[in-house]
């Protein structure tokens, strides 16, 4: 169930598990909000003309289907299984499973701190869905960017544990960017400036710049980091040292990207 909330809002993608089926449609306990029960009328179950409803849906399935409406006072929720796509529905049983393993990992963190899991809930983890968006993002940044992390957390007792376990378990998600370096020189000890180039762009960021020889005088610079925006920092910042290097030298060089 998502930290906060007891019911799904109109719009969202849910996750469920087909309890009984009908004629006219299914019902569905969801998963994610105590086993509440909702409705899928035979129309939504799929596009086109459902002549045997069984052929697209049956009991015990687990399915992704998109909330149409919720009235609390009749305590209804209606569902729909045709207005998603593939993507969606891989998506959000992805999401599930990361929010799973998000909730076992904070019952670390309660752990450490002495404190039941439920208890970390009111504390701090409702508080971080509502900031990052999902308990696994929090955990995600805080494995990835932990001095972001302790910033936009500052002074909470249970920041540090939360890192701590976070850095343990979450490998940070990253991107990768390639350039095509080349580097010349033809005095007599060019190799030796050439070497020293490379090392120079390794310098900027030993964790994230990865130098590969493409074929003399072509380098291939591979950056990686957590966001799009940072390995374009350090591919740039690498490619510069190089080429400043190069050029202190007397050397000659040039940095594009493929």
């Amino acid at each position: 169930m998502p930290l906060g909330s007891d019911h799904p809002e109109e719009g969202e993608l849910v996750l469920g598990t087909v309890t009984s089926i009908r004629n006219f449609g299914a019902f569905v306990k969801l998963d994610e909000y105590n086993d509440r029960e909702a409705f899928i009328h035979l129309s939504e179950v799929a596009t086109g003309w459902v002549k045997y409803i069984r052929d697209h849906i049956r009991e015990g399935q687990k399915i992704v289907a998109r909330v149409l409406r919720v009235d609390l006072g009749k305590n209804q929720i209606d569902l729909s299984l045709k207005r998603i796509n593939d993507h969606q529905r891989r998506e959000k049983v992805q999401a599930w499973k990361n929010e799973q393993r998000a909730l076992r990992l904070l019952d670390q963190v309660a752990a450490a701190l002495h404190l039941k899991p439920e208890e970390t809930h009111s504390l701090f983890a409702v508080g971080l869905v509502e900031r990052y968006g999902s308990l696994f993002n929090a955990f995600e940044v805080a494995s990835a960017e932990p001095k972001r992390f302790a910033k936009e957390n500052p002074k909470e007792p249970w920041a540090q544990a939360f890192v701590q376990v976070a850095h343990d378990n979450i490998v940070p998600p990253s991107v990768e960017i390639l350039g095509i370096l080349e580097v010349t020189d033809p005095a007599p000890d060019g190799v030796h400036h050439i070497r020293e180039a490379l090392l120079a762009a390794e310098a900027v960021d030993r964790q994230s710049v990865v130098i590969q020889y493409v074929g003399a005088p072509r380098y291939r610079l591979r950056v990686s980091a957590s966001q799009y925006k940072q390995a374009e920092e350090i591919l740039k910042k690498a490619s510069e040292a190089a080429l400043r290097s190069i050029s202190a030298a007397g050397g000659k060089g040039s940095f594009a990207r493929p």
